[in-house]
């Protein structure tokens, strides 16, 4: 069965390690076989690491696009360690994404961090309105 990905006009998607940019209109693709795919929207860039949790969700973005993502095991688990450390509160979140990362489910791990990012978001926020 393939996935079916509508794309908007000038949308990218990363199919395995080709980008594949969108025209002016809207497109679907039918897409079959084993290949890591993200939309634009789910990529994270470098540049935009500025918290643990971001490099958490880059790390784990990584390791889906990586032919060898248990090369990258290590460091991601102690990258786990400094944020649980600093926020003892994303425990909770680690639970399930540490077991798609065992199990090799990077994508479905990818979206549990989607989350934890968000609750860093909250964490922040809280700080800074305690700093008013």
């Amino acid at each position: 069965m393939a996935l079916i990905i509508d794309l908007k006009p000038n949308e990218k998607v990363l199919v395995g390690t080709a980008v594949i940019t969108n025209d002016k209109s809207r497109s679907r693709l039918h897409i079959s076989g084993e290949a890591a795919i993200l939309r634009e929207k789910d990529i994270m860039k470098y540049e935009q690491c500025d918290t643990l949790c971001k490099k958490v969700y880059f790390m784990i973005q990584t390791m889906y696009l990586a032919r060898n993502p248990k090369m990258y095991h290590k460091g991601y688990f102690d990258l786990v360690r400094a944020v649980q450390k600093a926020a003892p509160s994303t425990s909770f979140f680690f639970l399930g994404i540490n077991e798609n990362i065992i199990a090799g489910l990077y994508y479905k791990a990818m979206k549990e961090a989607r989350s934890l990012v968000d609750h860093e978001q909250e964490l922040i926020n809280n700080v800074r309105q305690q700093q008013a």
